[in-house]
């Protein structure tokens, strides 16, 4: 009862941490502000934003080794501190290098770090037929943390201005992670199955022995698409919504896409564990294109909250499936580290994603390219994800 009491401790502690590294989904309402108040272009607003992206994935690669090794506690408070230092930093700077270096580097960083360590943990005190649920309980924190960042963010830009809101959300951001890092720590040993399970892995595969494998590239291929679709819908919402809409409503939408992103991780983890991962996110991926491919006729909020809302569901879906894969395909004694590697995957997507999408409105004024682009891509994981197969021990 103990046991089974400190794990569910540690799933709520994981989903409290990613409530708070979820600020990176709100940045389009910080981006926003970025261009009226300082007249910055799509393309500079998205550059912090476009470099914690790329931390994030980096630093999961780093996090997810020191989590192997030293335990999530001490990667979690150094996320902490490095998050809420990046933020309250990031308010006394009103310069593009500035906030690159100060959100991008060094509060990407922190939610890299801290996100490697939240996930394995908590998988690690369940039977392996249930790491779909809790992989997407944990990383639902993470979605779901834009249903209030989002009109937080707005009260606070309104009435502080957005430099005040940075520094305000950092301390807070601090104080929560570093917190509730302290109650995080992996058990002894991995829980053993419980009954009926989804196929796992007959061996404990390090990163060397992972990336040998065709699995690997088909995963990585996939997430990449994924991650390019989601994430240029989240970096740019609010702009969308202004460009299609002629109105500002943005945040709005942002707080309304972040239930179905949240949604979509502990459903389709659910739906995996019993489906299958792969079948999973191929069903995702053909609604994700299919939504893309139409979404430059949406002029409506609702056409556009429609839209958004099924490309972050299945975004959301992927973010608790694709560890679950990994821990299936290649066990989870070096489940942090192995899903780091994976997780490059979100960060070349997250870069080509945001950039693609503002370099295409600055030259055209609107984005029907880059939604065909991410169209196309999520079509071409769909079927990759057809022809997945598990790895034959």
């Amino acid at each position: 009862m103990k046991s089974n009491t400190r794990a569910w401790t540690i799933v709520l502690a994981g989903m409290g941490i990613n409530l708070s590294f979820g600020v990176l989904y709100a940045w389009s309402i910080f981006a926003a502000n970025l261009r009226e108040s300082l007249g910055w272009s799509s393309t500079q607003a998205s550059l912090p934003y476009t470099m914690a992206v790329a931390m994030f994935a980096v630093m999961m690669i780093f996090g997810g080794r020191l989590q192997d090794k030293y335990g999530p506690r001490v990667v979690v408070t150094l996320a902490g501190i490095l998050v809420g230092g990046g933020m309250v930093l990031s308010s006394f700077f009103q310069t593009v290098p500035g906030l690159v270096l100060c959100f991008g580097v060094m509060a990407g960083s922190g939610i890299g770090l801290g996100y490697s360590a939240t996930t394995p943990v908590a998988i690690k005190w369940f039977p392996p037929e249930r790491k779909g649920l809790i992989s997407g309980m944990v990383v639902g924190g993470f979605g779901a943390a834009t249903i209030y960042i989002a009109p937080l963010t707005n009260f606070l830009i309104q009435n502080y201005n957005v430099f005040n809101s940075f520094r305000i959300l950092g301390a807070g951001f601090f104080l929560v992670v570093v917190g509730l890092a302290q109650t995080l720590k992996n058990p002894a040993q991995q829980v053993q199955t419980a009954g009926k399970q989804v196929r796992v892995s007959g061996r404990d595969y390090d990163w060397k022995q992972m990336i040998r494998t065709r699995q690997f590239y088909q995963l990585w291929v996939m997430f990449v698409a994924g991650a390019l679709a989601g994430l240029m819908i989240i970096g740019h919402l609010s702009t969308i919504a202004s460009v299609q809409t002629g109105r500002n409503f943005g945040f709005l939408l942002v707080a309304f896409m972040a239930i179905s992103n949240a949604l979509g991780r502990p459903i389709a983890g659910t739906i995996s564990d019993r489906l299958g991962r792969a079948k999973t996110m191929m069903i995702l991926y053909l609604a994700q294109g299919t939504v893309l491919l139409f979404f430059a006729s949406f002029g409506g909020f609702a056409s556009i909250l429609f839209g958004a809302m099924v490309v972050t569901f299945a975004y959301g879906a992927m973010l608790s499936v694709y560890p679950s894969a990994v821990g299936d395909f290649y066990g989870t004694k070096n489940l942090g580290l192995n899903y780091g590697v994976l997780f490059t995957a979100w960060g070349v997507g997250g870069q080509i994603g945001p950039m693609m999408a503002g370099r295409i409105l600055d030259s055209t004024g609107g984005y029907t390219a880059a939604y065909y682009t991410a169209a196309a891509l999520c079509f071409v994981a769909a079927v990759i994800g057809f022809t997945l197969k598990p790895i034959k021990d």
